[in-house]
């Protein structure tokens, strides 16, 4: 998009960045207040010519020359404002990532690498449109997948306001102030934007810098990133944002999540993207059909390595919004969008060593010791046999050449022998290597039966108590509990709250700041909420979900703890394996010694068990920001009484909770399906005539 040349000719930083500039202390306040909003103008104008019309017009000195005016100015007269591009350089660091629901749910996609299978999806929405009053000509939207970090990005009234990683889909880590850092995520947008716009963007580092940032690493001594997409996670999650401003990220939009406005056609957003400063990628394609659509990954798939950033695979999404609205979503992915995935990249080795390791939960997963080779630009030295059975399939032993392929280009494993080496295969122990525990099989796994019992579980499972995933106890990260562990100090979670600071600071690399800071982060933790505690046990197959329901229906650790595999049957989502996982892990007697020293110091918080039918048969679907809860907490509220909470508004629908900026999509179909919507006072009302308490 073009600046208007009235525009351009009243900017003088536009029109003549090279402008002499007049000592600061000659100018008055309202004089700087001025220019200083000129040359946010001309500076937001240049970013937009370089990153996102990759076609600058002044050179890195001129541009040095207006943000370094701009910042004199903001210093001089205390100007600053919130979408200025000086506040990119980063704020003070945070004490820890909090987490954010986002204002729409961020959906995976159903994928393969096989093209029967994108086939059959075209067949499937064929099929699907059919039976719907829609009547319109199909064609797909054909995009790269990245092979990054996926964000959402939220402006209000034009004003960059928030950022948030995918997390669960639901909720995910605040990263406001590390993504406020990267160049190419406008702070303000530009044109006729709308009043309310969340965008996913995916944040990577692109190949030639990731490789000049690893060169940098190795030279400061430090361990390099194994490929562009973990540097840029790692980098996003960093709690400096100074740190985030020197590395080299930056990000691709490519979906509106909420708006206050809307498209007729998926396609459009590439065209109104950079009109508001949004940078998209000019390898898109509109396609007449299904084969169409396999023509451009396999195109995709031959220019992969020409490409400055990562892609993984194809995203094929039907182009018409009305179409996409008919075929609607299941809780994980949308049925109108598929990603076709690339082949995963492969190379040929030897192995020189097998080792057995021990998961926190006991499961045994043999790995192979390479020669290091190269596979899609990473050195690979370690690859996953995943169990016994596949080293029985693959016919597997040291010695052996073999072929790896990175599994959804991250995770190495073998896929093939080459040459075998010797007539066998690997033996794979009878015993716990940790423990020497007599290994037990579960199907094609193998586990180690001694819980706690074993000190690599131990160790593992004290690491995974602290973790963000668990109680987040800050600064009790990997390498601080494998040095507690080798001292002695710590074996099991319990002994973390009978921790000294002289315990502490008599080993390497603990001062008194930092011991005392640690044993006032453990001592948070001693009230818990249950379903957090439930989750910190690392209860095999019980994650954060499982473990709120847990907690919602039964409300007491000790209730959780003595039920009976039929009881916990009865709780949503729990089948006949997570409830003899949970009654194993419990009865193992060296895990409830564990958790019997636990509990000495610690009081999981009881949750008050609501199970009644008041809005049974109700449907609600809840859009926009909500004052007293987050949507989250309303849709639990609404299903503790028996209620549904969806995503989508449908006929089946009986009322729309609207809160602040609302998003017009589920508006419009409210409207259309004469669906109520109320507001949150309203909502507030209509529980309190059911006896229910809001909030």
């Amino acid at each position: 998009m073009e600046i208007a040349e009235e525009d351009v000719a009243d900017n003088p930083y536009i029109h003549d960045p090279d402008t002499e500039f007049e000592p600061t202390e000659q100018l008055d306040e309202q004089q700087a207040r001025e220019q200083a909003e000129l040359l946010r103008e001309a500076i937001r104008h240049h970013d937009h010519r370089y990153y996102v019309e990759a076609d600058p017009v002044i050179d890195d000195r001129t541009y040095d020359a207006l943000f370094s005016r701009l910042e004199a100015l903001e210093d001089a007269f205390g100007l600053p404002t919130e979408d200025s591009p000086t506040q990119r350089v980063g704020g003070e660091p945070l004490d820890k990532l909090d987490t954010v629901e986002h204002v729409a749910v961020m959906r995976s996609l159903d994928q393969s690498g096989e093209a029967e299978d994108v086939r059959e999806f075209d067949e499937r929405v064929r099929k699907d449109l059919a039976g719907t009053d829609w009547d319109g000509e199909i064609q797909y939207f054909c995009e790269p997948k990245f092979d990054g970090l996926s964000v959402e990005i939220v402006y209000e009234d034009g004003i960059y306001q928030r950022a948030a990683t995918r997390g669960d889909g639901q909720r995910g880590d605040d990263v406001t102030e590390q993504v406020r850092t990267i160049p190419t995520v406008p702070l303000k947008l530009r044109g006729e934007y709308p009043d309310f716009l969340a965008v996913r963007g995916e944040v990577f580092m692109p190949r030639e810098q990731f490789q000049e940032y690893n060169r940098e690493r190795i030279e400061r001594d430090e361990e390099p990133f194994a490929n562009p997409r973990n540097a840029a996670a790692g980098t996003l999650r960093q709690l400096d944002p100074s740190v985030v401003a020197e590395r080299p990220l930056a990000v691709y939009f490519f979906s509106v999540l909420e708006s206050t406005d809307s498209f007729e056609r998926n396609s459009q957003k590439y065209e109104q993207f950079p009109e508001w400063g949004l940078r998209v990628t000019d390898q898109t394609e509109l396609v007449d059909d299904i084969e169409g659509a396999i023509e451009y990954r396999d195109q995709m798939l031959a220019e992969r390595e020409e490409l400055d950033y990562e892609i993984d695979g194809t995203v094929i999404t039907l182009d018409d919004r009305d179409a996409c609205e008919q075929l609607g979503s299941t809780s994980r992915a949308p049925r109108y969008a598929f990603a076709y995935k690339f082949p995963a990249r492969s190379g040929e080795t030897t192995i020189r060593d097998i080792v057995v390791q021990v998961g926190r939960t006991g499961r045994l997963t043999p790995v192979a010791l390479l020669d290091p080779v190269e596979v899609g630009g990473v050195t690979v030295s370690r690859a996953n046999l995943h169990n016994p059975d596949e080293i029985e399939r693959l016919g597997v032993d040291i010695g052996d050449s073999v072929r790896i392929k990175r599994a959804g280009d991250v995770i190495p494993d073998v896929s093939e022998v080459i040459e075998a080496e010797s007539e066998g295969h690997f033996d794979f122990p009878e015993h716990c290597p940790e423990c020497g525990a007599e290994i037990e099989r579960d199907g094609p796994l193998a586990y180690c039966p001694a819980g706690l019992g074993c000190p690599a579980q131990r160790e593992q499972a004290v690491e995974y108590y602290g973790s963000r995933e668990a109680l987040d106890i800050e600064g009790l990260g990997g390498e601080r509990v494998e040095q507690l562990v080798d001292a002695g100090i710590v074996e099991e979670p319990a002994d973390l709250y009978e921790l000294a600071i002289w315990d502490l600071t008599g080993l390497e690399g603990w001062g008194q700041q930092s011991a005392q800071n640690l044993i006032a982060e453990i001592e948070r933790t001693k009230e818990p909420e249950l379903a957090d505690f439930l989750t910190a046990l690392g209860i095999p197959e019980v994650g954060k979900t499982t473990a709120r329901e847990l907690a919602r229906a039964f409300g007491r650790f000790e209730t959780i703890r003595t039920a009976s595999e039929d009881e916990l049957k009865q709780v949503p989502d729990i089948g006949p394996k997570v409830a003899a996982s949970i009654r194993d892990f419990f009865e193992n007697e060296r895990t409830s010694e564990a958790i019997d020293r636990l509990l000495e110091h610690v009081d999981p918080q009881e949750v008050e068990v609501e199970q009644d039918d008041t809005l049974e048969g109700k449907t609600f679907v809840f859009t926009g920001a909500l004052e007293e809860m987050t949507r989250g907490e309303a849709q639990e509220l609404v299903e503790r009484h028996g209620g549904s909470a969806t995503s989508s508004v449908s006929g089946n629908t009986d009322y729309l909770v609207a809160g602040s900026n609302p998003g017009q999509t589920k508006q419009d179909d409210a409207d259309a399906e004469d669906v109520p919507i109320l507001s949150e006072e309203e909502f507030s009302e209509l529980l309190a005539e059911n006896g229910i308490e809001y909030p």
